[in-house]
């Protein structure tokens, strides 16, 4: 393992290194500067890291950047103004920090430092300058607490268990983990981060101190719901999801990071199923993803290896809206599907839009506030959808009957990032969870088998008739042209009446508009179209005329 830099960063490091002399000779200033942290870990890993910390050694950020900087120039290099990051405890920004570029590669400046904690905060009481040593033992793992000596150019590792860490694959904390975990519980969840993101294994004393139920009630407690938010999107959107999970099931932390605060106020409409349940949906859409693989969990599940997809159902999972960190969550949320609560004005909403947003504050970014509860809205619909098509139960022709079911705006919405594809993919997820029942080690296979393959069957009637090249067509008549001629104010009927117009345009593919306009007209003649009264359109013109005339 050794560290190869680029030629960029091999002509930073020789200008920190002159940038220290020239400061000692012509101030009196002496600091040293080491790389810090993910960069040194990522470059012995053999990655690329363009995101580069400097911890200095007895000088603050702000004034060591500010001649770095100034320094930088009379070489004629290009290079940022300097800016000044306030220091925020909240986002575990304890000190200021100064930030700059130059050559390409971002810089951040800070000091070395020592923390001390309060026994109820995950904020630093003191936080002073440390010693490269102090600096290495307060952060999270040992493979995070490396530095690079720019003047040395040599790796330092001041735990004396990074290195072999890195080597052997081990997440451990540099310190007993109890006491790194009491001072700052956030840490439990980046340790778990870190060790889906590499495929590392934790030691098991750092798994028991994560067990602790003092550690997990301080992680409900002291942790912000954002920071937890936080570190669980990282881990969706990072290389193993499904491990995260496994790992979140394993140590028995799911009541402590898929829960609604208490103040909150919500009441649900029953409990939340097992956790077990999470890792299941996790696992089957994992075997889905990835077919042919069988692998085993921590928790002692099986992760089952089922039959192949339709790759039409994967097809959005290459594209540039990748749904699968959205698909991830939304199965670690499985025990709260079919859940609801009562707002304070009386509308029922998904239990999961609570989680989403009270319990983990994550919002529209990557479509999980919009888009998940529409997941579990679609999975319900189409679920009975290829059951009643398996069984021939449609009120329309096939044609327009699947159509309408694959543009429901919770299927299919570019707005809400659902595409009718992945809904289907997740409908699947949620079936086939609910066949894997009781203590199981693993689904029941050959029932998931006649799942997946009446699936792949639906997929296949869609395609044939050519479906998906309508389920994002426009009406053939707008609401503007569809009132003028129903001779009606706009309201809510007149998106039922427009959804009618797309039912008539799946039916006649071949159809003109001037056809759908004699359709509707003929339509309204029948007293077939209602307003949002329940009156027909020419009853309420001829009550809108008497009233009129009253007056």
């Amino acid at each position: 393992m050794a560290i190869k830099l680029t030629e960029e960063e091999d002509t930073l490091c020789n200008l920190l290194d002159e940038c220290t002399c020239a400061m000692k000779e012509a101030e009196g200033i002496q600091t040293s500067c080491r790389i810090a942290g993910g960069w040194v870990r990522d470059k012995l890993l053999g990655a690329q890291c363009n995101d580069i910390d400097i911890a200095l050694e007895n000088m603050m950020g702000v004034p060591f950047a500010e001649r770095f900087v100034e320094f930088c120039r009379t070489k004629d290099l290009a290079v940022k103004a300097v800016a000044k990051i306030e220091s925020n405890p909240d986002q575990s920004k304890h000190l200021e920090t100064a930030r700059t570029t130059i050559l390409g590669i971002e810089l951040d400046f800070v000091n070395l430092r020592s923390e001390e904690y309060a026994e109820n905060s995950r904020i630093p009481t003191q936080v002073a300058f440390g010693t490269p040593f102090q600096d290495a033992v307060r952060r999270d793992i040992t493979i995070n607490a490396l530095f690079y000596n720019v003047h040395s150019r040599e790796v330092e590792d001041h735990t004396g268990k990074g290195l072999d860490d890195l080597r052997s694959g081990i997440v451990r904390t540099p310190l007993p983990p109890k006491e790194t975990f009491t001072d700052d519980p956030l840490r439990v969840l980046r340790c778990l981060r870190f060790a889906s993101r590499f495929g590392f294994t934790m030691v098991p004393e750092l798994q028991e101190a994560a067990k602790d139920p003092l550690i997990q009630d301080a992680l409900r407690v002291k942790i912000s719901r954002e920071r937890v938010g936080e570190e669980l999107d990282k881990m969706m959107g990072g290389r193993n999801p499904l491990l995260s999970i496994d790992m979140i099931e394993s140590l028995s932390l799911y009541p402590s990071v898929f829960y609604i605060p208490d103040n909150m106020g919500i009441k649900l409409s029953g409990t939340p199923d097992s956790s077990k349940t999470a890792l299941r949906a996790a696992s089957i859409l994992h075997a889905l993803v990835h077919p042919g693989v069988t692998a085993s969990t921590l928790s002692g599940q099986t992760v089952p290896s089922l039959p192949p997809l339709s790759p039409i159902m994967l097809s959005e999972l290459s594209s540039s809206t990748n749904p699968l960190r959205r698909l991830f969550l939304a199965a670690a949320l499985t025990p709260y599907h079919g859940l609801t609560y009562t707002q304070s004005k009386g509308k029922v909403r998904p239990a999961v839009e609570a989680v989403l947003r009270d319990g983990l504050k994550l919002g529209a970014q990557y479509h999980y506030l919009d888009g998940i509860p529409a997941l579990f809205a679609a999975a319900d619909l189409l679920r009975t959808g290829v059951a009643d098509w398996e069984g021939g139960h449609m009120d329309k022709p096939e044609r327009a009957w699947l159509g309408v079911l694959l543009r429901e705006r919770n299927v299919h919405n570019s707005v809400s990032g659902s595409m009718w594809a992945s809904s289907l993919l997740f409908a699947l997820v949620q079936e086939l969870t609910a066949l894997w029942t009781g203590d199981a080690a693993s689904i029941d296979v050959e029932a998931a088998s006649s799942r997946i393959s009446a699936y792949n069957k639906f997929v296949a009637r869609v395609e044939e008739l050519d479906l998906p090249a309508v389920v994002d067509a426009k009406p053939i008549l707008d609401g503007r042209e569809v009132v003028k001629m129903l001779g009606a104010s706009p309201g809510p009927w007149t998106g039922q009446v427009l959804a009618r117009v797309v039912e008539w345009q799946l039916e006649h593919p071949e159809g003109t508009k001037q056809e759908c306009e004699a359709w509707l007209v003929a339509e309204q003649a029948a007293g077939n179209i209602s307003t949002s009264s329940g009156k027909r359109v020419k009853d309420a013109d001829v009550d809108g005329k008497a009233k009129k005339a009253k007056r």
